[in-house]
């Protein structure tokens, strides 16, 4: 009979230990702080964005001397290049340009266009007129040429002819003082390459920078 009691009273100390014990584990981990996480070791680190592609100037044997963007100034107006890609002009870029803006196919100065050339501008009159292409007024106030005296022959998108100051590509603007206009202008040309410069004329000044020297 004594063995019996001792026997019972052993094993109800034991499982009071074993409940006892639970208790202090699960006390435990609820008591245990939460942490802040840190960074996976095998976390890859934020994407570099891609630079922004401006030209392809070195396809065609260009090697640039400024790199763009590159802006001239004369009196008080300010044209800055922003992008120029040169295409052939039966290329599938090309084309799907002239068929988007309705661009023709031939210009004043070239009748059988080698390459269409399509840049991206921004206009700035900090001068105290009205600067417009127009109707009645088409003066030219900013050329680019390749090669000798010539110039880029521009070509003007008839799908915005009435829209004034378009930014998807211009065929008339008009910038007062204090405003500024991005936008798209093309061109045709048909010649080699030798260089590449911007000039500027404007309010009875000029302004000249070469992206490319002379090649030869």
């Amino acid at each position: 009979m004594k063995k019996n009691i001792l026997r019972a009273a052993l094993t109800t100390t034991m499982l009071l230990s074993m409940v006892s014990g639970q208790n202090v584990i699960t006390n435990a981990a609820a008591v245990t702080p939460v942490t802040a996480s840190t960074p996976s070791a095998t976390a890859k680190p934020a994407a570099t964005p891609a630079p922004i592609m401006r030209d392809n100037l070195i396809k065609y044997g260009l090697k640039k001397d400024l790199e763009l963007p590159v802006t001239v100034t004369a009196g008080g107006l300010s044209y800055t290049l922003e992008k120029f890609m040169i295409y052939d002009f039966k290329s599938k870029d090309a084309q799907n340009l002239v068929k988007q803006y309705d661009y023709e196919s031939f210009g004043g100065l070239v009748s059988n266009p080698k390459y269409f050339i399509w840049t991206k501008i921004t206009i700035k009159n900090n001068s105290k007129n009205t600067v417009k292409r127009s109707l009645n007024d088409r003066e030219k106030l900013w050329t680019l040429s390749l090669q000798g005296k010539s110039q880029l022959d521009t070509i003007w998108p008839k799908a915005n002819v009435k829209k004034l100051n378009s930014k998807e590509a211009y065929y008339y603007y008009t910038i007062k003082p204090g405003e500024q206009l991005s936008t798209y202008q093309a061109y045709l040309y048909e010649e080699d390459f030798k260089y590449f410069v911007i000039r500027l004329f404007y309010g009875g000044e000029f302004d000249e920078k070469f992206v490319v020297n002379s090649q030869e």
